[in-house]
């Protein structure tokens, strides 16, 4: 998989001993090293942009404490900022690229994309299956502090927990990783601080498949280095999710399944309504066969429908031998 080339940054910047580009190793050592604006960036707009993150979360990293401050995930392999890449439009068109405006995903050999619609039609989700299982990635604004995922990664284990789900903590490229098994399959949530926003990434598979060496994994984890985010300058509530744009080609043929899904379900409705129709003709029919056959029968027997009645019988006999037993025949 190919993992996309950042900018050098700072290569005119002189160090202590000459050599240009480099940071001091005085401050390598410390951490403390200070990171150069980066070359296509706007410093009023982020300066804007910073400020309003602050006003939305005013202690810059939710779930960081005093006593315990959040630290930068080494990102020198990825997911990179849109800032930190030459060629952004060039990549984006590749084939083997899977550009969702806010997001650039790699997709690995032989990976499918697949879209998850919700019920009002709008994108609730886009996967790549691969090894068995699906990878999807989403970003989201973020402070320009980190630790915003050391936060999310404590929620999502509370959430998983309270579903019946097992919730397991692992150690990743990035630091935390969150592991939850349950017995319909096994999730991993890999989540990277960037520069004011957040990418998470969700591999899911069958049981055992999203493990520490797991094959999954690792292609999750490729996938999410060499990812980039789009973050863009404008002010943002963090957690906000950055917005999703399907390709061009992705949305018509995704359109053009919806139309095709349309007229099938219309087709169906149709010959349902046609057969239940030709139910309700069939039971006219019958019943109509049973009244003419009932009135058939009654003419027959009596002409008004009623059986013939016997002749009614004296108890003492005839006229006849009434008037022989009075003459004493």
């Amino acid at each position: 998989m190919t993992v996309f080339g950042r900018k050098k940054r700072n290569e005119a910047q002189a160090t202590e001993d000459g050599q240009p580009g480099q940071i001091p190793a005085k401050q390598q050592e410390a951490g403390t090293a200070p990171d150069a604006p980066p070359a296509q960036d706007a410093p009023e707009a982020r300066a804007a942009a910073d400020a309003a993150d602050q006003g939305a979360s005013e202690d810059g990293a939710p779930g960081a404490t005093q006593d315990e401050p959040a630290e930068a995930q080494d990102r020198s392999d990825g997911p990179f900022d849109e800032t930190e890449v030459e060629g952004l439009d060039e990549l984006a068109a590749e084939t083997r690229v899977l550009d969702l405006g806010s997001v650039l995903i790699p997709v690995p050999e032989g990976g499918q994309v697949q879209v998850e619609m919700a019920p009002n039609g709008s994108v609730n989700g886009v996967f790549v299956t691969v090894g068995g299982g699906r990878v999807t990635m989403a970003a989201f604004a973020a402070p320009k502090s980190p630790g915003q995922w050391r936060s999310v990664i404590t929620e999502l284990a509370e959430s998983v927990r309270g579903d019946g789900a097992t919730a397991s903590v692992r150690t990743g490229p990035w630091g935390r990783e969150l592991h939850a098994a349950s017995a319909n399959g096994d999730v991993r949530f890999i989540g990277v601080d960037g520069p004011r926003w957040m990418l998470r990434g969700v591999a899911i598979g069958p049981t055992g498949s999203v493990g520490d060496d797991a094959e999954l994994t690792g292609v999750a984890r490729e996938m999410i280095s060499g990812a980039v985010v789009r973050r863009g300058t404008e002010p943002m509530p963090v957690r906000s999710p950055l917005t999703v744009t399907l390709p061009q080609e992705l949305a018509q043929q995704l359109a053009q399944a919806q139309q095709q899904r349309a007229a099938q379900t219309q087709a169906e409705q149709q010959r349902a309504a046609m057969e239940q129709l030709q139910q309700r003709q069939q039971q006219m029919s019958d019943a109509l066969r049973e009244a003419s056959h009932g009135g058939q029968g009654g003419a027959e027997a009596g002409g008004d429908g009623a059986a013939p009645q016997a002749p009614r019988q004296n108890p003492n006999g005839s006229a006849m031998q009434q008037f022989r037993r009075g003459n004493g025949a």
